[in-house]
């Protein structure tokens, strides 16, 4: 059993995307593949085979691997779900491997419309907001390989631009 991939869902913008970032070096080098991207970017699922681009020294995927394949997607996800009036940045990572990954691995990205609120209610109301948010490489077994925990920043264009502003001495 593994992660299903849905057969319909995208939009021809998140279909581009998706075939995009698949060939762009600094993803395609990671040995990931994004397989789905959700029309309004709420779900994505990203695939990592073993094999000689994923391969570590004693035989498994690469740890390194499994982190590099997550690391725009939360982030990429939220920019397009919250529009231009927000600014969002990754802020820290880190990765808890729970055993070897073997074969084929699936991860999954999900902003529930719950989450989406929150973000949108506390970053409206302190103009920023910090949380963390993880995701889990799961095997052909549905078992967790490895679980990643990001912090993401966000902010109103506004508040990121004074932000910018009170630190610059330049400008007044």
């Amino acid at each position: 059993m593994t992660i299903p991939v849905p057969t319909t869902g995208e939009s021809f913008k998140t279909k581009i995307f998706r075939i995009l970032i698949n060939l762009y070096p600094m993803f395609f080098g990671t040995g990931g593949k994004v397989l789905f991207i959700k029309r309004d970017w709420t779900h994505a699922i990203v695939r990592l085979k073993l094999g000689l681009w994923t391969r570590n020294y004693v035989g498994t995927i690469f740890g390194g691997s499994q982190f590099a394949a997550t690391d725009p997607f939360l982030m990429v996800l939220l920019i397009n779900i919250l529009g231009k009036e927000y600014v969002v940045w990754d802020k820290s990572a880190r990765i808890e491997f729970k055993k070897p990954g073997k074969g084929t691995l699936k991860v999954e990205f999900i902003y529930s419309e719950e989450e989406l609120k929150t973000i949108r209610e506390i970053t409206q109301a302190s103009g920023k907001y910090e949380f963390q948010k993880s995701v889990s490489w799961i095997d052909e077994k549905y078992e967790v390989v490895s679980t990643i925990e990001k912090t993401i920043y966000v902010a109103t264009k506004e508040y990121f631009r004074g932000k910018k502003l009170r630190k610059d001495p330049t400008k007044s």
